[in-house]
C-alpha cells in the first residue's frame, strides 16, 4: 500500500512542472488582446483616440506596433491632423514606451519615394 501511494505522489510531482509551464503560456495574451490593450493604453496616456493599427509585430522584448491617432479634428475631415505612434509593449502586453514618428493630414498619402514602394 505504501509503495502505491509513493508512486502516485511521484507521478503527481512530475506532472506539476509541466502543468505550471502550460499555465504560464496560457497567461500570455493573444495578439488580439495585445492589440486592444495597446490602443487603450496609448489613448489613456495621450488623451487621443487610436483609430487604426498600421503595423504589429512580436519582438524579442515583447511587441511593437504603429498606431494611427487623430491629433486635431478639422473641417473638412480630410484636413484633420493624424499622427503615427511607435508603441512598445512587454511580453505581457503592458506599454513600456511610445513616441510620435510622423504627423500628417488625413487626406494626404505618403510622398512618392524614387525607387521605393
Amino acid at each position: 500500500m505504501t509503495n502505491t501511494k509513493n508512486t502516485s505522489d511521484t507521478q503527481d510531482s512530475q506532472k506539476s512542472p509541466k502543468r505550471a509551464e502550460s499555465d504560464t503560456a496560457d497567461d500570455r495574451p493573444s495578439p488580439m488582446q495585445v492589440l486592444r490593450e495597446a490602443r487603450t493604453q496609448l489613448a489613456e496616456l495621450t488623451g487621443m483616440a487610436a483609430e487604426t493599427v498600421s503595423s504589429f509585430e512580436q519582438t524579442e522584448d515583447g511587441w511593437s506596433l504603429e498606431i494611427e491617432v487623430l491629433e486635431l479634428a478639422r473641417v473638412p475631415d480630410t484636413m484633420s491632423l493624424m499622427a503615427s505612434y511607435q508603441v512598445d509593449l512587454d511580453p505581457e502586453g503592458q506599454l513600456t514606451g511610445y513616441r510620435r514618428v510622423r504627423r500628417y493630414e488625413r487626406g494626404r498619402s505618403d510622398a512618392h519615394r524614387p525607387g521605393g514602394r
